[in-house]
């Protein structure tokens, strides 16, 4: 596993949205795609933060969700990134103990992939990259 790259195992392309982009229209685009998060990105598509299924969560146990709330208000904005060129251990060691699922993968700035907790889980499996259109069998 030292020789295996997040760039080898990453999801992409990424679904990505803005900061005013409705709670509804993300979660929507998450079901549609079947992904568990969504990167949020200002209009020179460099990241700001990340919209998880735990934060759909979070907002629904915090109490009845405002019906226009936006992504920007509840988006994680400290997000932990990673490289493409980044070892895949490195990252799984990272992902356990911080309990992330989803880690946005970087170039310059630009987001190009992330790597989810479902592509190690298919790795391991399978000993395959597994595709992003691909969905386990559960």
């Amino acid at each position: 596993m030292d020789d295996v790259f997040v760039g080898s195992l990453m999801s992409s392309p990424v679904y990505t949205v803005d900061t005013d982009t409705s709670l509804r229209t993300a979660g929507r685009l998450m079901l549609e795609h079947g992904i568990g998060s969504v990167i949020v990105v200002d209009d020179q598509e460099q990241l700001e933060g990340i919209l998880t299924a735990t934060d759909f969560v979070r907002i629904i146990a915090d109490g009845a969700p405002d019906p226009n709330a936006t992504v920007g208000v509840s988006m994680s904005t400290d997000v932990t990134t990673t490289t493409a060129n980044e070892p895949i251990r490195r990252v799984a060691d990272l992902m356990l103990e911080h309990g992330f699922h989803h880690v946005p993968v970087l170039d310059n700035g630009d987001v190009i992939g992330v790597i989810t907790t479902t592509d190690l889980t298919a790795y391991v499996s399978h000993g395959a990259v597994p595709s992003p259109n691909e969905v386990p069998d559960h």
